[in-house]
């Protein structure tokens, strides 16, 4: 067995050490060689992941062709806005026989289109699966026990997928939804981001508690929409993903919302980081999705107003809590 991962950021590291301290020949690509060149250096990715060593049987280049040559198993492991033009690359190669795992959590901007339909768009009919959960890279690299559950239609590639990453400390289900899935991931950053203007704003557990309960459940709306099954919403993609996402001191998109909250500019925040906010992305793309499928989704208009319509937090917070009463269910 060798594993390519493809995406040398936080999460992609950190399934990189998991699958190498498993013993599994496991080969790391990043696409900045200056970036590429500290790993090897350091054995640490202080960037994205400080504190955590890589081991130094990992192959680590930005050779694309070194990392996925023999691969059985390559992890795309790229953000959504960039997953196309890495995607055009390693279709040169005309690989066969490999199994792909997608563990980005967005949808591409300009398509509204899921990962999975993107890689299969420029990849063709290849075996697909994804890998999703309550997973913040760190923890996860320290092994401290997680979850996660890895979605495919084909089951003999998610028992593969399963096989791989399930460790004493890292356990990993299956199941068959997994445009749902993927969608889980991809909006729960949006609602991350609004439970992070609360923080920012000042706001106690209880606002943060009933802005993710609602937010589960615009989002499931949205998603059973579009296809998905109800369940996966409330499984380890949908609810356990949001709750760590939403009040995870590491989670970039509630920490994002939390620097919205107290007062920062979009435009200042991104500037001045390196991480992929992709909930700010997204919350354009989930209102474009809503009109579509003709989904209500309040939270979600509340951030896209917040982020790119110059209304006060404060403000629409006010709105949401004074809309027009109705039934919970």
């Amino acid at each position: 067995m060798k594993v390519a991962v493809i995406g040398d950021g936080g999460w992609g590291t950190a399934l990189a050490v998991l699958t190498q301290n498993k013993g599994i020949s496991t080969a790391l690509w990043g696409a900045f060689p200056e970036n590429v060149n500290q790993l090897v250096k350091k054995q640490e990715n202080k960037k994205f992941l400080p504190g955590i060593k890589i081991p130094s049987e990992i192959l680590i280049t930005n050779d694309l062709g070194k990392v996925l040559d023999q691969a059985n198993l390559i992890v795309l492991a790229v953000p959504s806005q960039f997953m196309r033009p890495v995607l055009r690359k390693i279709a040169e190669y005309k690989l066969k026989k490999v199994g792909y795992l997608t563990v980005a959590k967005g949808i591409e901007a300009a398509t509204a289109k899921c990962m999975s339909v993107v890689i299969k768009e420029e990849l063709g009919n290849i075996r697909l699966a994804a890998l999703s959960g309550p997973n913040i890279a760190y923890e996860v690299a320290k092994a401290i026990p997680s979850a996660a559950v890895c979605a495919s239609t084909n089951k003999k590639l998610a028992s593969m997928v399963q096989d791989v990453f399930m460790t004493p400390e890292f356990r990993v289900y299956t199941a068959s939804d997994l445009h749902g899935i993927e969608l889980a991931g991809a909006f729960k950053n949006i609602i991350a981001i609004a439970c992070g203007i609360s923080d920012g704003l000042g706001f106690g557990v209880n606002t943060k508690a009933a802005l993710l309960t609602r937010g589960l459940a615009e989002i499931t709306r949205l998603g059973v929409a579009m296809g998905a099954c109800y369940k996966t919403f409330n499984g380890l993609a949908g609810m356990g993903d949001l709750v760590t996402t939403c009040f995870s001191l590491r989670s970039r998109n509630r920490w994002f919302g939390e620097q919205i909250g107290s007062g920062k500019k979009m435009a200042d925040i991104l500037k001045n980081t390196s991480m992929v906010v992709e909930g700010a992305l997204t919350t354009k793309t989930a209102l474009k999705l809503a009109k579509k499928y003709n989904v209500v989704l309040p939270i979600t208009q509340a951030v896209y107003k917040v982020l790119y319509q110059e209304v006060a937090p404060i403000s629409a917070m006010r709105l949401l809590m004074q809309r027009q009463k109705k039934n919970e269910i």
